[in-house]
């Protein structure tokens, strides 16, 4: 998709479709008013009689006969006064404008209006205009060829259009269905794509990740003819001895549950088991092309869950990497298995700070909804900063707590630990400290996206399955850290 500034006025734009941004307190932006006024005041009419309220992602279609270039125009509302959440704002508000248009084919859409987050506002049309539909022969979404926007500076299309990329492919590897979308063919799609950016690639096999001692990973594997691989990615844009950040994705790129088997209606969805892992490759790909002065290096333990006769089984005691033991009590509580190897070689290459994504548990769900990710750490000064990149990112987050009474809950007679916590209490929680003891005294956040992640309904600005959520604010931290 080619993205541009407009090189005309609102009026003369030959676009297939102009957008124009009306502010939530129906104050009109130049380019508004001058569409308002070609029209006969049509807009003001509208906004009169609330036919048009201008409320957040609210869109109204309008085909003049006279008066402007473009074929069509589309009113979007958006809030006047965003406050700190102008990232999310502007990638809802030009989203919902992009999905209404990309009903039917149209090759060039402009954007004109006063948008609190120029680049946000990019993304969020680029992620707007493309649909789930990888395998429909009647599509409902067409993305266009072509995105033009007025009040928009070249570095804030550039840093737009890289979200933007980095979130479409997030949510095609997510949306892949699991019989293409599997360990080896993840990392040859990641290697593919990569390619020709300054991004050195190392994938453990399973031989290799046998010689490493990765029997977490190796024991979730072990029940599929597809076998688990670790995929390192490392970028290098600072000085050699500056810190590294490091991104730990979950891979699962298909869930039965293994032989804790899920429930037909449970795993129609399990193929965005490994949104982690897409999460930590889209947000390298920005990094790399937006050429961020820092260094990071990224984590995906690849596996699948499935079921054999050399499946892992419940009472079996896993010996984990980094040495400490693990008692199975069920096998569908495999993600933080897996996460806890990848934590380990991660903690080895000498990572200065972690961040891990997954889609780990329902409980987060319970506790917090579909939106909003859940977040869990062992030093605030880091979590701060990793919340405080997701507000300027327009991602939602909220943290929840990490007492030290959780511990028990996941402690074993058997072994060291087990894999689950107390039932249904407390879940997500409980898998966070499950983590922790994989991570030592490395500053870590841990973010539970399985709501946000993938969802089966559309919504005013996205449709329905992978969102590409925490992309943005994944390069938003990175940007911090670029400062230490």
């Amino acid at each position: 998709m080619k993205i541009s500034a407009a090189r005309q006025s609102v009026l003369e734009c030959s676009a297939d479709a102009v957008v124009i941004a009306i502010r939530s307190d129906q104050r009109l932006s130049p380019a508004a008013e001058q569409v308002d006024h070609a029209l006969g005041g049509l807009i003001q009419r509208l906004l009169d009689d609330d036919d048009f309220s201008a409320a957040h992602a609210t869109t109204c279609l309008l085909y003049p006969s006279a008066g402007l270039a473009a074929d069509c125009v589309v009113l979007v509302g958006i809030e006047a006064s965003p406050g700190d959440q102008a990232a999310r704002i502007s990638r809802e508000a030009a989203g919902a404008a992009a999905k209404l248009l990309a009903g039917r084919q149209r090759s060039c859409v402009a954007f004109f209006g006063s948008f609190p987050d120029p680049a946000a506002a990019v993304c969020g049309a680029m992620a707007g205009c493309t649909g789930q539909d990888l395998f429909r022969r009647d599509k409902k979404l067409f993305p266009f060829s072509e995105l033009q926007f007025a009040d928009c500076t070249p570095d804030q299309l550039a840093h737009g259009q890289a979200l933007g990329e980095a979130v479409n492919w997030t949510r095609a590897l997510v949306n892949a269905p699991p019989a293409d979308m599997y360990p080896g063919s993840f990392v040859d799609q990641v290697q593919q794509v990569l390619a020709g950016l300054p991004i050195q690639t190392e994938v453990w096999d399973a031989e290799r990740l046998a010689t490493k001692r990765c029997r977490a990973i190796l024991a979730v594997g072990r029940g599929s003819a597809r076998p688990p691989q670790l995929l390192m990615l490392h970028y290098r844009g600072a000085a050699k001895d500056a810190p590294v950040l490091g991104l730990v994705g979950k891979g699962v790129t298909f869930d039965s549950g293994g032989l804790s088997l899920k429930p037909s209606e449970g795993m129609l969805d399990m193929k965005c088991d490994m949104a982690g892992a897409a999460t930590v490759v889209g947000a390298m790909q920005a990094i790399a092309q937006l050429k961020l002065p820092v260094n990071v290096s990224a984590y995906c333990g690849l596996v699948e869950n499935m079921v054999s006769g050399d499946s892992y089984k419940l009472g079996d005691v896993i010996h984990t990497r980094a040495g400490i033991t693990v008692e199975v009590h069920n096998t569908d509580a495999e993600g933080r298995l897996v996460l806890a190897d990848t934590l380990d070689v991660a903690k080895s290459q000498g990572v200065s700070h972690l961040i891990d994504l997954a889609t780990l548990t329902g409980a987060c769900m319970v506790a917090l909804g579909r939106s909003v990710s859940g977040v869990f750490t062992n030093q605030q000064t880091w979590c701060d900063e990793l919340l405080a990149s997701a507000t300027v990112a327009g991602d939602w987050a909220w943290q929840l707590p990490m007492f030290s009474l959780y511990d028990e809950l996941i402690s074993s007679p058997v072994a060291d630990i087990k894999n689950v916590g107390d039932g249904r209490w407390g879940g997500a929680i409980t898998a966070a400290k499950f983590l922790e003891r994989f991570v030592g005294d490395l500053p870590w956040v841990h973010v539970d996206i399985a709501g946000p992640s993938f969802s089966d309904r559309s919504c005013k600005w996205l449709d329905g399955g992978a969102s590409g959520c925490f992309v943005p604010t994944l390069v938003a931290l990175t940007q911090r850290y670029s400062t230490r």
